[in-house]
């Protein structure tokens, strides 16, 4: 299955630069970052997009969470 590929909106890219997260963003896999990208855009009501946003910034703080599972960085 090949996932279409989602631009990052301007919103998105100043919260990870605000938060000092996109060095960790941008280490997840393709596959992360599209999914964050596309689940926060289609959120119909900004407050859920908001929630969304939130998410994926403690999830990259964790730094072992994605999507609420665990995960973990191959070495």
């Amino acid at each position: 299955m090949k996932r279409p590929a989602q631009m990052m909106p301007e919103y998105v890219a100043r919260a990870l630069d605000d938060a000092g997260l996109r060095p960790l963003y941008d280490q997840r896999p393709w596959y992360q970052r599209n999914d964050y990208l596309g689940w926060i855009s289609r959120a119909k009501r900004e407050e859920t997009r908001q929630k969304r946003l939130h998410q994926m910034l403690e999830e990259l703080r964790a730094g072992d969470v994605y999507m609420k599972m665990a995960w973990h960085r191959a070495r």
